[in-house]
This record gives structure tokens, C-alpha cells and sequence, in this order.
């Protein structure tokens, strides 16, 4: 049960990872926030294990998350600190493409957690899903990377660590609906 909490307040934490960075450079030593990112992204790493097979994108967003903000401390830019949010996006589309060419889709298996027996038409709905999924993951992953490269500190911050999850939120509730309606008639 503790280790239960204490991996759900990583994933919080990292979640909230762009105020941490944006509070980290504004208020902060940089050794500092790089020691908290690192020391927050071994901690996931290590009571993550168990979701690797479940979430296989985890163990390497994290390890070329560690890479990048070890690179970014070593030339001294704070760039490679803000990338965290591109390589998500970009780990996330490759998982999500590569289950619709290998098969089955990533929603596909989510929606088998609920519906073992999932139809031909349901399989069809998920990949499409699927598909949008990495769409969106291509929008944005590419603000992520312009904020990251041409923004300012509060810009990236308040893009990556508030606008992006607006609408990822917004995405799932939207697909959401559309899925209720699409079982509810069947043909449309």
C-alpha cells in the first residue's frame, strides 16, 4: 500500500514537473533542481517496474529524460530541461504508431481491460483512437519543442505544465462522449 502512495506521488510530482523546473530556475540553484529532477526520475524508475510491461514508453521517457538534464547541467542550458515534455510527446507517439503497425493499438488494450470481447467494429473505433492519439501527440510535442526553444521560462512553463494537459483533458472527455455515442448506435 505505501509503495502504492508513494509511486502516485512521483507520478505527481513529475506531472508537475514544468512548475518544479519553472520555481527551480526562478527561485532556486540549478545543482539543486537538477539533484530533485534526478533524485524524482530514479525514484519512478524504481518503483515503476512493475508498469514497465504495462506502460513500456516509462523506461526510456525516463531514462533519455535523466540524459538530457545530465547533458543540459554539463553545457549549462537550461534547454535540455525543458525538453522533458518533448520527449514524452515523441516516446508516446513512437508507442502509440508502433502498436497500430504491430497491433494490437494501445486503446485497443486499454478498451479489452473493460470489454474482453471487443467487435470488429469496436477494434476498428480504437484504432482510429489511436490514430488521433499520435496525432495529437505531433501537435504537441512541436509547441513543447518551440516553447522549449523560443520561449520564455514562463511561457514554456505555463504552455507544457497547464495548456498541454487542458487539452489532453479535453481530448479524453471529447472521446469520451464520441465513444458513448458510437456504442450507443452502433452503425453511426
Amino acid at each position: 500500500m505505501q509503495k502504492a502512495v508513494l509511486t502516485t506521488l512521483i507520478m505527481i510530482c513529475l506531472a508537475c514537473y514544468p512548475l518544479i523546473v519553472y520555481v527551480g530556475l526562478t527561485r532556486f540553484n540549478s545543482h539543486i533542481l537538477t539533484i530533485v529532477l534526478l533524485f524524482l526520475l530514479g525514484l519512478r524508475l524504481w518503483f515503476s517496474r512493475a508498469l514497465f510491461d504495462k506502460m513500456p514508453w516509462l523506461k526510456p521517457a525516463t531514462l533519455l529524460a535523466v540524459i538530457t538534464i545530465l547533458i543540459s547541467k554539463t553545457v549549462g542550458s537550461d534547454l535540455g530541461l525543458r525538453l522533458y515534455p518533448v520527449i514524452i510527446n515523441v516516446v508516446m507517439l513512437i508507442v502509440f504508431a508502433y502498436s497500430l503497425h504491430k497491433g494490437p493499438s494501445i486503446i485497443e488494450t486499454f478498451a479489452r481491460i473493460t470489454e474482453p470481447a471487443l467487435d470488429e467494429n469496436g477494434v476498428i473505433y480504437t484504432k482510429k483512437v489511436t490514430l488521433l492519439w499520435c496525432l495529437f501527440f505531433v501537435v504537441n510535442g512541436g509547441i513543447a519543442l518551440y516553447t522549449s526553444i523560443f520561449s520564455s521560462l514562463e511561457t514554456w512553463a505555463f504552455y507544457n505544465g497547464f495548456v498541454a494537459y487542458l487539452a489532453m483533458g479535453t481530448l479524453f472527455a471529447i472521446e469520451w462522449l464520441v465513444r458513448q455515442r458510437v456504442k450507443r448506435n452502433p452503425g453511426v
